[in-house]
Formats: structure tokens, C-alpha cells, sequence
């Protein structure tokens, strides 16, 4: 029998950089026909929940509702009336906002900043080494340094950008702190999952990715099965510890189907 829920990755399995993969669309219609919910979990956390829904529906997904974000994640880790440094995107300073947090975007506050309970980051096009400096120094002030994800790397269609995880890595050396990080494969995504899915038994999940060490490690936290596509970012000789393996998405849901 077909799993309930399938857990699936976006960049690098559904599109790179918003251009589908071949055949990936149609996958998700023959999923949902199938009986399956299909729950987008990324860990993008540059773009808005109405952006995600919106660009997804203009290839074709409709996902209101079903996209779980690193942004998300992140947020659950800070409380309302906490200022909060965000060195991200539009979609981490929304959820940081949805809490009831103070944000500042540092690229558009000027110095000099007061102190900060939180620095949150995630990927950010604007990030300097000024940046860098002021998060750092928040950071040895004392606020709590937190990663939305810590993804080395970004698939797009001429190959790999630096992720938020290379911003993140870059303010985790500057202020010689170990982050605490809230996206795949870490536990608050996992919250955020099992909040959506009422709680369904692994059993009854399946995730799929291109990444062993964030999509296939997060399926071991969740202790479900792991199906790898090879679409993305890992290469076909590093594929060893998946359960399952499929060259995308449509060969992969195809296999589960069966």
C-alpha cells in the first residue's frame, strides 16, 4: 500500500530555481489521485508562504496549505516581544514577525544597533562583510545565534549557489558560536511536520529528496522511509544510504505507486 503522506522536497526535485523538472507536475497530480497528500517541505526560507503558494501554482501545484518552510521552523524558536536580528529573506522576516518579534533587517537599519536577543539567518542575498560584523558582534553581545538551515548550497539550473547555509556558516566562524539550526533534519521541522500531519505514525510517510545529508537525514529523525531522486544535488555514486532511489520525481512516485 502507497503511503499517506508524501513528504516532498522542492529545489531540486520539483524545480530548479521555479523551472519544473520534466515530469514532475504530472507526478504530483498522479500522487494526489492516488489518494496521497503531498506536503512541500523546504528548506527555503528566502520566500514567503504566499510566494511559495504562488509559484507553485504557477506551474501548475496548487499547495495552499501544504508547504512547510525552514522559515516556519525557525520562527518557532524565538518568542514574542524578543528583538531579533533577521540576516534573511522577506520569508524569515515575516515568520520571525508572525511570532510577535521585533525584526531588523540589517541591510536596511542603520547602525548603531542595540542589543539583540536573537540572530536568525538564512539564505540572504544582501549579506556582506559589514553584515557579517554586526550579526557577530549581536551574537558575542549575547543573542542566541539561529540557523533556519544550515544547506551548504542552492540547486538552480546552471548548477549550484551558495545556500543559506554558507551565510550562516560564515557568522558561526565570525563569532566562534555553534548555531542552533531549525530546518531539515533538525527537530523543529520535524514539530512543524507532525503539527501538519496530526501526528501520522512514520510508517504511513515516505520523504523525498536530493540531499542524503538534510532530505535523508530528516527522514531518519522522523523515522520514516527516504526516497532519493537524482535530479538535484546528490550524484548517483553517493546514493548508497537510501531506501529507495529514482533517477526524479515522476520515476520515483511511479515506484511508489507500485
Amino acid at each position: 500500500m502507497w503511503p499517506r503522506v508524501i513528504l516532498c522536497d522542492l529545489d531540486g526535485v520539483v524545480w530548479l530555481a521555479h523551472t519544473p523538472i520534466p515530469g514532475s507536475v504530472e507526478a504530483i497530480r498522479r500522487a494526489r489521485e492516488a489518494g496521497c497528500r503531498v506536503l512541500f517541505v523546504t528548506n527555503n526560507s528566502f520566500s514567503t508562504l504566499e510566494q511559495q503558494y504562488a509559484a507553485l501554482d504557477a506551474v501548475g501545484i496548487t499547495a495552499r496549505g501544504d508547504v512547510v518552510s525552514s522559515a516556519q521552523a525557525a520562527a518557532l524558536l524565538v518568542q514574542s516581544g524578543m528583538k531579533v536580528m533577521v540576516c534573511g529573506g522577506e520569508g524569515l522576516r515575516e515568520a520571525v514577525a508572525g511570532r510577535g518579534a521585533q525584526v531588523v533587517a540589517p541591510h536596511l537599519a542603520p547602525e548603531p544597533d542595540d542589543l539583540f536577543d536573537a540572530v536568525v539567518v538564512g539564505f540572504y542575498r544582501e549579506f556582506t562583510w559589514d553584515i557579517m560584523r554586526r550579526a557577530a558582534t549581536a551574537v558575542r553581545r549575547g543573542a542566541q545565534l539561529i540557523g533556519a538551515n544550515s544547506d551548504p548550497t542552492y540547486p538552480t539550473p546552471n548548477g549550484p549557489i551558495p545556500g543559506g547555509g554558507s551565510v550562516l556558516a560564515a557568522i558561526e566562524r565570525a563569532s566562534e558560536t555553534s548555531a542552533l539550526v531549525a530546518g531539515k533534519p533538525h527537530e523543529p521541522m520535524a514539530k512543524l511536520v507532525a503539527q501538519m500531519t496530526n501526528n501520522l505514525p512514520p510508517e504511513h510517510m515516505v520523504m523525498i529528496g536530493d540531499r542524503i545529508d538534510t532530505d535523508g537525514a530528516f527522514a531518519r529523525t522522523l523515522s520514516c522511509c527516504f526516497t532519493l531522486v537524482l535530479s538535484g544535488s546528490t550524484p548517483a555514486q553517493e546514493a548508497d544510504d537510501a531506501n529507495v532511489v529514482a533517477k526524479d520525481l515522476s520515476e520515483a512516485i511511479d515506484l511508489l505507486l507500485s
